[in-house]
């Protein structure tokens, strides 16, 4: 643990140093901040790169109403409005900025696995009690980081919720689970884009109101059919393979969300 706090430290002291500076220091061997990623340098807008890319997946949950940050590594104005409103939440000044203090709060929010503290691949890879990745239209590795990303916009809607516990009941499903929970045939489980959620502090309508900021594109709760017991939201918009990609659908007739 000490090890690991003395390495954040010099990550985030080299990104503090100026110019030349932090180039000499980058330039030797990444000090690692924890088993999953380690950024190199600040970011703002104009920046490209897979740092960024690493950057807008955990900042995929702060998109805000109704929109998304794609997963493009170019840091845009979502990306930067993203960043900021993550910034806002934790605490930290809101300028848009990536830096020493985004990134300590981000290495301190996610697990060596690349997934957010409050949630694992466990919970949202346990369709049919089977386990694995495989089995669904995509590949393994990509099914998985897509279920990343939902599990990095769960902790957006969980820190908006009061920072509360949020419950998955239901993650990721391959083709024949889907068969057997009587799932649709395009069912965004099948991608690792979606997540069933309930909670014991925060009503379904707060969840399925709350989900609208968070970059979900699909939402059902309470007044969908069989949906009420809990909150579905996906990502259908940024699943490339899903005829209505570019779409948002959202519906909880009894808790006022809609399309609108």
């Amino acid at each position: 643990m000490r090890v690991n706090t003395l390495k954040r430290a010099l990550v985030a002291f080299a990104l503090a140093l100026p110019g030349a500076a932090i180039a000499s220091v980058v330039a030797a061997p990444a000090a690692h901040a924890d088993g999953c990623y380690t950024w190199q340098r600040n970011l703002y807008q104009g920046r490209s790169g897979d740092d960024v890319r690493q950057l807008q997946i955990r900042v995929a949950g702060w998109a805000g109403y109704r929109d998304i940050v794609e997963n493009d590594g170019i840091y845009g104005p979502k990306t930067t409005a993203a960043v900021k409103r993550f910034q806002s939440a934790y605490g930290i000044r809101a300028d848009g900025i990536a830096g020493p203090q985004t990134y300590a709060k981000l290495y301190e929010i996610q697990d060596n696995d690349c997934t957010p503290r409050h949630f694992s691949y466990s919970e949202l890879d346990n369709g049919c009690g089977i386990g694995g990745w495989s089995g669904g239209p995509l590949s393994a590795d990509r099914t998985k980081a897509n279920a990343v990303r939902t599990m990095w916009k769960l902790e957006a809607l969980r820190k908006g919720l009061g920072d509360k516990p949020l419950y998955v009941n239901g993650g990721f499903r391959s083709t024949s689970c889907n068969r057997q929970v009587g799932g649709v045939s395009d069912s965004q489980h099948l991608y690792g884009n979606a997540a069933d959620v309930t909670s014991r502090t925060s009503s379904l309508c707060q969840i399925a109101r709350s989900a609208r900021n968070n970059g979900f594109s699909g939402i059902y709760g309470p007044g969908y059919p069989n949906h009420g017991t809990h909150v579905h939201v996906d990502s259908r918009r940024e699943n490339n393979d899903d005829r209505s990609s570019n779409t948002t659908s959202w519906s909880a007739p009894s808790c006022g969300v809609g399309a609108g």
